[in-house]
C-alpha cells in the first residue's frame, strides 16, 4: 500500500473526484480527512472510507476562507497527529452565461474564490506542518480548461491560476522536501459534468455523457477513478522526484 501511515486531506471530498480520491487513499493505507460544505455528502464519503476499512474524519466548512482552511488542518493534526498529503480538489462549475466574459461580478468572484483561493488558503495552512516534517505532497486539481477553451472565462481563469500557483510554489518548496503537482481532468463523468446537479434526468444525463464522449479521441468520457489513480501516484513515494508538473487525464483530448 503506497500511502500506508500517511494522513491525506481531501477538500471537496463529499462527491465526485473528491470522494474517489478519498477512497483510493484509504485503499492505499492512508488515514483520510474529508472536507466539504456538504455535511451529508461528506458523511457518506467517510462511511465509505470506513468500509474499506480505513480511518476517516469529516470536517464541514468552507475551505475558501482562512478560518475554514485552518480548521481542516487543525482537525487532521488533532485526530491523526499530522498531515502528509493535501489534495486541493474543492471547486464549482459556474452558471453558463451566453457571454462568459460578461458574467455577473458575484459569479466571477465566487468561482475564483472557491476554485483558486481555496488552493492558496489550504496550502498555506498545511505547509508549516510539512516544513516541520521536512516532507509532504500537495496535489491540486486543475482542468484542461486551463489550456483550451472548453468552459467559461471565470472557470478558465481559476484553473489557469492553479497551474501557475503549482509551478511557482513547487519551485519554492522543492529544496525543503515538499512536492507540489496538479492533475488536469478532461471530460470526466461526474455529477457536475453529467448535468445531475442541474436537475437533468437519467436519460438526459446519458445523452450528455454520450455527446461529450464523442469529443474525445478515445470516444468516451473518463471516470473519477482515473483522476484518483493519478492523484495516488503523485501523493506516493513513486513520484518522489516529480514536482511542479501537470498530469493531464483527458483521453487524448488536448492531443487531438
Amino acid at each position: 500500500m503506497r500511502l500506508a501511515g500517511r494522513v491525506v486531506v481531501v477538500t471537496g471530498g463529499g462527491s465526485g473526484f473528491g470522494r474517489a480520491i478519498a477512497l483510493r487513499a484509504a485503499t492505499e493505507g492512508a488515514d483520510v480527512v474529508v472536507a466539504d460544505v456538504d455535511e451529508e455528502g461528506g458523511g457518506t464519503t467517510v462511511g465509505l472510507v470506513e468500509q474499506v476499512p480505513g480511518r476517516a474524519e469529516l470536517v464541514v466548512g468552507d475551505v475558501a476562507t482562512g478560518d475554514g482552511a485552518r480548521a481542516v488542518v487543525a482537525r487532521a493534526i488533532t485526530r491523526f497527529g499530522t498531515i502528509d498529503v493535501l489534495v486541493n480538489n474543492a471547486g464549482i462549475a459556474p452558471p453558463e452565461p451566453v457571454d462568459s466574459w460578461n458574467a455577473p461580478e458575484e459569479s466571477w468572484e465566487r468561482v475564483l474564490r472557491i476554485n483558486l483561493k481555496s488552493v492558496y488558503l489550504c496550502s498555506r495552512a498545511a505547509i508549516p506542518t510539512m516544513l516541520d516534517k521536512g516532507r509532504g505532497s500537495i496535489v491540486n486539481i486543475a482542468s484542461i480548461a486551463a489550456t483550451r477553451a472548453v468552459s467559461c472565462a471565470s472557470y478558465a481563469a481559476a484553473k489557469s491560476g492553479i497551474l501557475g500557483y503549482t509551478h511557482q510554489v513547487a519551485a519554492e518548496l522543492a529544496p525543503r522536501g515538499i512536492r507540489v503537482n496538479c492533475v488536469s481532468p478532461g471530460y470526466m463523468r461526474t455529477p457536475m459534468s453529467t448535468g445531475e446537479r442541474k436537475g437533468l434526468d437519467a436519460a438526459e444525463q446519458e445523452e450528455r455523457v454520450k455527446s461529450l464522449g464523442l469529443l474525445v479521441p478515445m470516444k468516451r468520457m473518463g471516470g473519477v477513478d482515473d483522476i484518483a489513480a493519478a492523484v495516488a501516484y503523485l501523493a506516493s513515494d513513486e513520484a518522489s522526484y516529480v514536482t511542479g508538473q501537470e498530469i493531464v487525464v483527458d483521453g487524448g483530448y488536448l492531443a487531438g
